[in-house]
C-alpha cells in the first residue's frame, strides 16, 4: 500500500509530503504518520530544519477526512501526540518548520500551514475555513491561530464565512513570507530551509521558545520571563559552547562550527 506520507532528507533538511489524493486530507491514521514524522524530525539532532508540502498540483491538505468522519470517525478521534496533522500540538518541538503551502489549504490544512513557523505558498494557494459552514468549527489551532495572526475583523470574517484567502491578501497580513510559482516551490523551500539551518540550532530553539512562553505577555512581563531562568532552551543557549563560537568565528572570519551544545 502507497504511504501517505513520505520523508526525504536533504542534508540538514527534512521535506515530509503528504500524499492522500485527491484532497490530501488527514484521518487518525494519517494524523499519526505525520505526528511520527515530526516526532522523529525533533529527536533527530542531525536535522535542523523541516518542509511540510502536499503532493499534487490543486491540494495542499484538505483537512480532516470528511469521508473518515461519515464513517463514524469522531471529530475527537485520537490524532496522535502531536495533536491533529501532528504539528497543531506539537509543543516541544523546538526546530524550524516551513509549510510549503502548494494549493487549496482548506479547513485542518490550514490549520496545519498555521502550525508552521514559516510559510512559502505557490501563487495560486488559498486558505480557508469553511468549518462554520459544516456544523463544526477549526478547533484544532484556527480558532486560536488565526485571530492572533490577522487582524481580529479578518479572521472573524474568515471563521464566520468560510470565505477564501489569496496569496497576495496573505502576504499582506504577513500571514504568508514567500511565494512563488508552483513549479519553484519546493525547490525554494528547500533552499530556504538551507538557509534557516545555517543558524545555531539552539539559538532556533531558544526563539521558538522564548516566543512561545511569552507571546501573551505585555513586554515588561515578557522580559521578566525571559531572564528568569524558567525557559530552559534559552538558558541551555545562553551558556553554550555554540555562543561561544559565533563570535569567535566572526572575528576569525570564518564559518561557525555549531555543536548544539
Amino acid at each position: 500500500m502507497k504511504k501517505s506520507v513520505t520523508c526525504e532528507v536533504y542534508n540538514e533538511v527534512l521535506l515530509i509530503t503528504l500524499d492522500r489524493p485527491k484532497a490530501n486530507a488527514i484521518d487518525a491514521t494519517t494524523s499519526h504518520a505525520l505526528g511520527d514524522a515530526f516526532i522523529s524530525f525533533r529527536d533527530d539532532a542531525d536535522l535542523r530544519a523541516a518542509i511540510i508540502i502536499g503532493a499534487g498540483e490543486r491540494f495542499f491538505c484538505g483537512g480532516w477526512d470528511l469521508k473518515a468522519a461519515s464513517e463514524g470517525e469522531a471529530v475527537d478521534a485520537d490524532f496522535g501526540p502531536g495533536g491533529f496533522a501532528g504539528l497543531t500540538e506539537l509543543w516541544d518541538l523546538d526546530k524550524p518548520v516551513i509549510a510549503a503551502v502548494n494549493g487549496l489549504a482548506v479547513g485542518g490544512g490550514f490549520e496545519l500551514a498555521l502550525a508552521a513557523d514559516l510559510i512559502i505558498a505557490a501563487n495560486t494557494a488559498e486558505f480557508f475555513v469553511p468549518e462554520a459552514t459544516l456544523g463544526i468549527i477549526p478547533d484544532s489551532g484556527g480558532v486560536l491561530r488565526l485571530p492572533r495572526r490577522l487582524p481580529r475583523a479578518v479572521a472573524m470574517e474568515m471563521l464566520m464565512t468560510g470565505r477564501r484567502m489569496g496569496v497576495d491578501e496573505a502576504k499582506k497580513y504577513g500571514l504568508v513570507n514567500r511565494s512563488c510559482s508552483l513549479k519553484m516551490l519546493k525547490k525554494q523551500a528547500i533552499e530556504w530551509a538551507h538557509k534557516i539551518a545555517q543558524s545555531a540550532p539552539l539559538s532556533l530553539a531558544a526563539i521558538k521558545a522564548v516566543i512561545r512562553e511569552t507571546d501573551q505577555m505585555d513586554l515588561e512581563s515578557a522580559y521578566e520571563t525571559m531572564r528568569s531562568g524558567q525557559i530552559k532552551a534559552y538558558q541551555k543557549m545562553l551558556k553554550s559552547e555554540d555562543a561561544k563560537e559565533g563570535p569567535l568565528a566572526f572575528s576569525e572570519k570564518r564559518p561557525p562550527k555549531w555543536k548544539g551544545k
